[in-house]
């Protein structure tokens, strides 16, 4: 039953690891990949010499890092909410957890719709809602300061429902009497979500945080490129690696550069895993991925 995944990963994930190769020789087309001239580490220097490489490692990490505490605290809320909810009106917990699920399942072609909905310049809802107030209107696709939160706020209400569903699902996975026993020795709501809930839930936390670690220097191309509508202007805080490769590939085709530029994100992203997973497995080893 493993075999068809097995065989997927093998095609799509280690097969093209020899492609690495590109990012130590100056490739030609006409002389093929193992035939082009050896380089070394030509293509990660002029990277970093160039500047662009400590830009979109900072934008990378950051937006990531914003994307991963945002998500984390938005759907423990929601999902201890939704638990509040399930003894009382079961189907409006149902009905919340669809509705909070269903963007998950857009592509960021339709997302970016939608943000230009809200940010249109000329007939944006949230231009139309600042000149009804009297407020100064912006133009935001040319403005990069707004962008962290406006980005953050895009991946929470794509993704969150996702997560609020795994943490729903662990929270009832508790065993009640813990929790029968917390309100018999008379501790109030709060302190049975901090004394009973989520310490049962630092497991599944950690996995989220690991797997989320391991995934910060690889962003979500869509989100950085279509939500955007690709602007230069915001570059200086929506640039990132992915878009970064992206466009040495179509508008300079380097591709020496856009692959050194794919093993550097890889390789520090490796790197950022082992070292998550060593701190966790320090403090809580039973909590640790290995």
């Amino acid at each position: 039953m493993a075999f068809p995944a097995l065989l997927g990963l093998l095609v799509f994930q280690y097969l093209p690891m020899a492609g690495i190769y590109i990012a130590f020789v100056d490739y030609r087309p006409v002389r093929g990949v193992f035939g082009s001239q050896w380089t070394g580490l030509h293509n990660l220097d002029f990277l970093f010499r160039s500047g662009d490489a400590w830009r979109i490692t900072f934008n990378t990490v950051f937006m990531n890092s914003l994307f991963i505490v945002a998500t984390l605290v938005t759907a423990l809320a929601l999902a201890l909410m939704l638990n509040e909810l399930r003894d009382r009106w079961k189907w409006l917990t149902r009905f919340y957890q669809s509705v909070l699920f269903l963007p998950y399942f857009f592509s960021y072609v339709i997302v970016s719709y939608f943000a230009m909905a809200f940010l249109d310049p000329d007939r944006g809802l949230v231009n139309h809602g600042l000149g009804a107030l009297h407020m100064g209107q912006h133009n935001w696709y040319a403005t990069p300061g707004y962008w962290p939160v406006i980005l953050t706020i895009v991946a929470v209400w794509k993704t969150v429902g996702f997560w609020v569903i795994v943490y729903t699902a662990g929270i009832l996975a508790i065993d009640p009497q813990l929790l029968e026993a917390a309100q018999i020795d008379g501790a109030p709501k709060w302190r049975q979500v901090y004394n009973v809930i989520l310490p049962m839930l630092a497991p599944l936390i950690v996995v989220q945080v690991l797997l989320s670690i391991g995934n910060i220097f690889r962003a979500d191309f869509g989100l950085f490129y279509l939500v955007t509508n690709n602007s230069t202007l915001l570059y200086p805080r929506t640039d990132v690696i992915d878009t970064y490769v992206y466009r040495s590939l179509t508008q300079f085709g380097d591709i020496g550069m856009a692959s050194a530029a794919g093993v550097y994100q890889c390789v520090v992203g490796f790197v950022l895993v082992l070292l998550a997973n060593w701190l966790v497995r320090r403090r809580s080893p039973e909590n640790a991925l290995y």
